[in-house]
């Protein structure tokens, strides 16, 4: 995805927001479609949530969809790029509090309450320029309590770490419905073919045609989440028809597009 933004746009700076004293901020902005948030880290935890639009985030270890039903939560100092696919509504949170568990010292992707969304909102109308308040304290112990409690989304797609191998598959993480062939995508890597495919599958795993399908399911997921029709996102994620999608969800999430929106 390239940057398509108005060169006036100025986003609002996180920096701002985590030099408070207050345990928790949240920072609100508004960002358009194919806006790309460079690589960056944060001095605290953050709780990457959006109330509309998608995001993609891709850490040094897995790419993430994060629509409206998921937040991201990741630990202080995880270098991260943040990717717009559509205008996006951000309510997002800076928190000085350490991992309660090993899991959180990293990455997770995780479901979002209606309950957990109202203390992230209500969080982010916060006046960071007062002190803290008794009230605020105990609506910041329940956000905590709930993130912790909630249920953790498998969507995401581990990326590898071979610098070669990440240039090409930015191309892909940026635009799923990409269809270079592998001969392209190793010629971008500057590598051949044969050496491409054999450091991609010791390094995530699985093939490259494994990985660039998951990919592109991923991004479905978050397309539907968003209100796309199947047929739509089939297209936008670069299936040649529905029901070639339609077949490829079912072998991945064992029910049907349908099956999955309904739930």
């Amino acid at each position: 995805m390239k940057q398509r933004t108005d060169p006036n746009f100025h986003p609002k700076q996180s920096v701002d927001y985590v030099l408070t004293s207050r345990p928790v901020v949240g920072l609100k902005d508004e960002y358009p479609a194919g806006y790309v948030d460079q690589e960056h880290s944060h001095n605290r935890a953050q709780l990457l949530y959006a109330v509309s639009g998608v995001m993609s985030v891709v850490t040094r270890h897995s790419t993430y969809a994060v629509p409206p039903q998921r937040a991201l939560w990741m630990a202080a100092g995880v270098s991260h790029e943040v990717f717009c696919r559509s205008n996006v509504s951000l309510r997002t949170l800076y928190i000085d509090a350490p991992a309660r568990k090993a899991e959180y010292a990293d990455c997770r992707l995780i479901e979002v309450s209606d309950f957990l969304q109202a203390l992230i909102i209500e969080i982010v109308s916060f006046d960071i320029r007062k002190s803290i308040s008794e009230r605020e304290r105990v609506i910041v112990s329940l956000l905590l309590n709930e993130i912790w409690s909630m249920p953790r989304a498998p969507y995401h797609v581990r990326m590898p770490r071979n610098e070669k191998l990440c240039r090409a598959c930015q191309i892909i993480t940026e635009d799923p419905a990409n269809h270079s062939s592998l001969d392209d995508l190793a010629e971008v890597a500057c590598i051949s073919r044969r050496t491409f495919t054999r450091l991609f599958r010791q390094e995530t795993g699985m093939s490259f045609a494994a990985w660039r399908q998951q990919m592109r399911l991923m991004e479905a997921l978050s397309l539907m989440g968003s209100g796309r029709s199947i047929t739509t996102t089939a297209y936008e994620v670069g299936y040649n028809s529905p029901s070639a999608f339609t077949a490829a969800f079912h072998r991945t999430f064992g029910l049907s597009p349908s099956q999955h929106r309904s739930r």
